[in-house]
């Protein structure tokens, strides 16, 4: 069933094992890559294949690349834990390009290349550009994540040449129950200490777990989109009137900003590069190739997830 085999990197982690469950329902052959199969079975539906990897080699897995429909390339260190130190920075970057790396090791090795890779990045690439709307077309912004994005893009951009069809997302902040940013969103809110971080004038661009990983699976399908796509929801708004938003669905008060100066002092880079900051990123080329958001309003997004 190689013409329905799909591979994914990164399978462990919030959007990976969601996808991973939404292809098994459809009748796709998933295989998914994780350092501890053992672990990692919990996560998975029994119909997963789970294949250990090292993170930096097609060692062991290589051969599943053979004929296959699709790998989608998820992996990399979380951007979203701990500060910044000079060590985490180099495991974010280091973990992006050896998993991108390993990728091209695969497709170069196969007999039958795959026939598209999808290539996660993140809307981190435009950097903080106030409030200009970001479409696909809008410039490399700079600093620390924006130069990571950019790398971490060009890791795989190889495979063209070899014929795969590649597919660059641009995710947005993802919002699900079960994990990424929405505990940490939700649970001031819990205890009634929620608010905007900072001024809460930063753009908060934003998608549902069910619409990425919906979007995921139609870029793969869709045999003409090649390029990058941003997935954000077609309506971003400022993080204050998301934490209002918020706020009212769980019956709590939005009173309590964090101070800006608090961030910086306890995350440092992190916080400048983005909790502070944001970009205003429209899906553009995802809309125009015919997607349709399951969730396209902020108010209606957060009662489904609370539901």
């Amino acid at each position: 069933m190689a013409d329905k085999r799909v591979l994914i990197t990164g399978a462990s982690g919030f959007i990976g094992s969601a996808l991973a469950r939404e292809l098994v329902v459809s009748g796709y052959e998933v295989v998914a890559l994780t350092r501890n199969a053992c672990a990692s079975r919990v996560r998975f539906h029994e119909s997963v294949a789970l294949q250990e990897w090292d993170g930096r080699t097609a060692a062991g897995w290589g051969r599943s690349a053979d004929g296959a429909l699709a790998i989608v390339n998820l992996a990399g260190d979380n951007l979203a834990q701990g500060r910044w130190t000079r060590a985490k920075k180099e495991r974010i970057l280091r973990s992006r390009l050896d998993a991108g790396a390993a990728v091209v090791e695969a497709v170069r090795a196969a007999r039958t290349t795959p026939r598209v890779l999808i290539q996660a990045s993140a809307i981190g690439a435009y950097g903080h550009a106030g409030d200009e709307e970001l479409d696909e077309s809008a410039p490399a912004g700079t600093g620390f994540l924006a130069d990571v994005v950019r790398r971490w893009e060009d890791s795989t951009k190889v495979v063209e040449s070899l014929g795969v069809r590649r597919a660059v997302v641009r995710s947005g902040l993802v919002l699900g129950k079960d994990g990424g940013v929405w505990p940490r969103l939700v649970l001031p809110f819990r205890f009634f200490a929620g608010g905007p971080l900072g001024r809460g004038r930063q753009w908060f661009s934003w998608i549902t777990l069910a619409d990425e990983v919906r979007a995921v699976r139609f870029l793969i399908e869709c045999d003409g989109l090649a390029g990058t796509f941003n997935l954000t929801a077609p309506r971003p708004l400022r993080q204050r009137e998301f934490c209002r938003i918020l706020a009212k669905a769980l019956k709590r008060p939005c009173w309590l900003p964090v101070p800006a100066l608090f961030l910086r002092l306890l995350f440092g880079e992190k916080a400048r590069e983005t909790l502070l900051a944001g970009g205003r990123a429209v899906p553009r080329r995802l809309a125009a190739a015919g997607f349709e958001f399951r969730h396209p309003d902020a108010a209606a997004a957060v009662a489904a997830i609370l539901r």
